[in-house]
């Protein structure tokens, strides 16, 4: 199985159930800006205790790994889990929304983007991609999150709003990282 195979795989089931959800990470970097390597697939979704089961039907357990229990943890507590699909090696993290304001902000500005050739998909706005990966660098300060910040603005910066960036980056406490990307940006 390739990622594309299973992001549209993902996508039919979790469409399929009604389950709000976007696409966000390298993924969506990927989207909107400059291709690289990715494992993973992340997602954010709206996820309750009465989608466990029918999540274990979409994913069965003779192809994928995917733990009840683990679901339910992170329901509890707002954070994540993993569909593995050992085959291939290929992963899926679905975020479960914190129901923040960021959180409900991100999902009124979904953009549907024609993902793959017959699918098309609920993805974050480039802007909560571009602040979701400064709050990611601000805790692990990894270069790869600044640079598929770079890749975003340098591909797809007509079509991005850094009013919407700016206004979340004060109330994120990421003022100065916003600050320091556009200066690289403008070298």
């Amino acid at each position: 199985m390739e990622q594309h195979d299973l992001l549209g795989y993902l996508v039919r089931c979790l469409e399929k159930l009604n389950i709000p959800y976007f696409i966000t990470g390298a993924v969506a970097c990927i989207a909107y800006g400059e291709p690289r390597f990715t494992n993973d697939i992340d997602i954010v979704a709206e996820i309750d205790d009465g989608h466990i089961a029918k999540l274990k039907e979409c994913f069965p357990e003779e192809e994928y790994y995917l733990d009840s229990d683990a679901i339910r943890e992170a329901i509890r507590r707002r954070h994540q889990f993993n569909i593995i699909h050992p085959a291939s090696g290929l992963k899926i993290d679905i975020m479960i929304s914190k129901k923040d304001a960021f959180d409900k902000s991100r999902f009124s500005r979904i953009k549907r983007i024609r993902a793959l050739e017959d699918t098309e998909a609920n993805f974050a706005s480039p802007e909560d991609v571009i602040i979701k990966k400064m709050e990611y660098h601000k805790e692990g300060s990894s270069e790869k999150h600044i640079r598929d910040i770079l890749g975003m603005l340098k591909i797809s910066g007509e079509m991005i709003d850094p009013k919407y960036i700016s206004l979340w980056a004060k109330r994120l406490h990421l003022e100065d990282l916003w600050q320091a990307i556009q200066e690289r940006l403008s070298k």
